[in-house]
């Protein structure tokens, strides 16, 4: 009886000091120092409207825009409460006519040859704001015809919104869809 007590004193403190004070710390820190990042990396429209986060995938799907990579979350696309893969194998019937659907969506606005994986598959979050910079080439044709622009000028434009590598060396070149279609939409 007498080790109860310590235990349930013991439990009060550290529900105390690990659930309230260290996140209330940690948030305060966060908002001190990376106020953008601590308040979900959101992203304003020209009209300084918040329209989304730099980090969640948008659904795209008028030609006018660039799709992002296909998202997987339950209930609706790109939902961030059930982020998470299908964990559909390669040979599981649903992902292969999913796969499918997406290639014959991408082929009935134009696109011959090769199609990058990005645009036809998942990734593992769901939730991926990128697509590489070839994907986003690929689909210079269809957004140049739907808005009635020079394909070398939207060329540049996909080139301005890559991204490198981070610190020079982790991950690969990628365009955020949010921040260029944002960025077409800008346009006069």
């Amino acid at each position: 009886m007498k080790e109860i007590r310590p235990a349930i004193m013991m439990l009060v403190l550290f529900t105390v000091i690990c659930g309230g004070i260290y996140p209330a710390v940690v948030t305060g820190i966060a908002n001190a120092f990376f106020p953008k990042q601590a308040k979900g990396s959101m992203v304003a429209d020209a009209g300084n409207r918040q329209v989304g986060s730099s980090l969640i995938g948008q659904p795209f799907s008028d030609n006018k825009y660039f799709w992002g990579r296909p998202s997987a979350t339950t209930d609706f696309g790109y939902n961030p409460m059930a982020s998470g893969g299908s964990n559909s194998g390669p040979t599981n019937p649903d992902f292969i006519k999913a796969v499918a659907d997406r290639v014959k969506a991408l082929r009935d606005t134009g696109v011959t040859g090769g199609i990058p994986a990005d645009l036809v598959e998942a990734s593992a979050s769901g939730l991926d704001p990128h697509i590489t910079p070839e994907s986003a080439a690929l689909q210079i044709p269809r957004v140049a015809k739907a808005r009635s622009l020079d394909p070398a000028a939207l060329g540049r434009m996909v080139a301005e919104h890559t991204e490198g590598r981070q610190l020079g060396f982790l991950g690969e070149p990628r365009v955020n869809v949010l921040a260029l279609n944002l960025a077409l939409d800008a346009l006069k």
